[in-house]
């Protein structure tokens, strides 16, 4: 008996632990990939969210996902991703509605351009930002 309630404790503690692995899939692309490493969006030296890009079926995604324990801190936030090519263009850009943790960009053409993942997390007119690593 004592030794099933500890692992219905530690069942319940895995679902409950901030940073818990979650499925990333891109709208439409199963088989897509992350490339590049993973950013993170810093606001006074606290972790907002993570920014990744994902490629897969001949196309590239931005992605952001925001960490619980910052959203239950703070409330009316934004989201914002795109897939930025060296020219400095963002492709795909999507702006979640407010207070949605986890935002994927349209599915950009830009699988043949070198890219990097945009995430920006907005607070009222401020803005915190970060980008993925550069992929060609």
């Amino acid at each position: 008996m004592k030794k099933a309630l500890l692992i219905i404790a530690a069942a319940v503690a895995g679902l409950l632990a901030p940073g818990v692995a979650h499925a990333e899939t891109p709208p439409g692309c199963a088989s897509a990939q992350q490339i590049g490493s993973t950013a993170y969006v810093q606001m006074g030296g606290q972790t907002a969210a993570s920014v990744k890009q994902f490629a897969g079926c001949g196309k590239n995604w931005g992605y952001v996902f925001v960490w619980a324990d910052w959203a239950a801190k703070y409330d009316l936030f934004h989201v914002t991703t795109a897939v930025t090519t060296d020219d400095g263009t963002n492709h795909g850009k999507v702006i979640g509605r407010i207070d949605q943790r986890e935002v994927w960009s349209k599915a950009t053409a830009t699988i043949a351009s070198c890219t990097r993942a945009l995430g920006v997390v907005s607070l009222g007119e401020d803005g915190w930002s970060a980008y993925s690593s550069r992929r060609c």
